[in-house]
């Protein structure tokens, strides 16, 4: 048998297949359609301190080998979470991890520190592709400077496994890394979406109400294998990988670029089962190929 058991941190994952956030609802949506405790790590939706209606209608566009969003972070709080969420969730046999976002360094430290008290959620991904509102609206990941200052205000507050979820529009994605492992992060996970727009030539305007939104699918994968790689070489933490990954053989090149793990997003809109094909997929390639463990691959390239 293949060992697909990996660690982030002190987080231990029976097999390196996670959901990406906003893709997989709270997982309850799947229960019917896939074994959730088989999953590796299941992430749930971008959780705000406040409740947030998110951008108007359309918010969601297709494009080749891809799709954009603009979804806006649309939730119900971190109180709604605590109480509506987690008493469903809590005693699933597997890793569930709270994607978590703000608008200041102040609000991710408050909405991290309510998941905190939550036993039964072993880890938080901080979502730093968020704008920052004293800022203009630049997102906090995209300046060494910005993403320190949440990684630095959570970490402060939260104790347990800290996940930073990167954004690929910036110049040197390997310096925010740094930065953030630098100021306490247990693991960084990229890429976020990249920055995209699409015209709806008949009618002469943008597809998506706001004009601009992430670009999530198989056209981003290059970019993220490559960013993935960059990461790795640089930091000292654990990698996690998303971007694009459609079967086993996507997530093998991640592996191979450095990720110690990896996250399935659009896919999941396409095939809700998935995770459970790129899980055995992922066994069945080590076994062809004599490995017996997936740690054996991570990084090689």
């Amino acid at each position: 048998m293949v060992d697909l058991n990996v660690k982030i941190n002190n987080l231990s994952l029976r097999n390196p297949v996670m959901t990406a956030s906003g893709t997989f609802g709270y997982g309850l949506e799947f229960q019917d359609l896939v074994p959730l405790e088989e999953i590796g790590a299941i992430i749930v939706k971008g959780t705000t301190l406040e409740p947030r209606e998110g951008n108007d209608y359309p918010r969601m566009a297709e494009t080749a080998q891809g799709m954009l969003n603009c979804v806006g972070l649309q939730n119900k709080g971190v109180d709604y979470f605590c109480e509506h969420i987690y008493p469903k969730i809590k005693d699933i046999d597997t890793n569930f991890i709270v994607n978590v976002s703000g608008n200041s360094p102040e609000t991710y430290a408050r909405c991290a520190a309510r998941i905190d008290a939550l036993e039964a959620i072993p880890a938080i991904e901080l979502n730093i592709s968020c704008p920052n509102v004293k800022h203009g609206g630049m997102a906090f990941g995209v300046t060494c400077e910005g993403a320190a200052s949440v990684v630095r205000a959570v970490r402060a507050v939260y104790h347990k496994t800290l996940i930073v979820k990167l954004s690929p529009n910036v110049t040197n994605i390997a310096d925010i890394a740094r930065a953030c492992e630098a100021e306490g992060a247990d693991s960084v996970s990229l890429i976020n979406t990249l920055l995209g727009m699409a015209i709806d030539i008949e009618h002469r305007r943008p597809k998506l109400s706001i004009g601009t939104g992430g670009l999530s699918g198989p056209a981003v994968k290059p970019v993220a294998v490559r960013m993935v790689h960059e990461v790795h070489q640089a930091v000292h933490i654990p990698v996690i990988g998303l971007g694009g990954i459609m079967t086993a053989e996507d997530a093998i090149e991640f592996f191979m670029a450095g990720a110690t793990a990896i996250e399935i997003g659009t896919a999941n809109f396409i095939d809700p089962t998935v995770t459970m094909k790129v899980k055995s997929g992922i066994a069945d390639w080590l076994d062809s190929h004599g490995c017996k463990s997936v740690n054996e691959i991570i990084g090689i390239v």
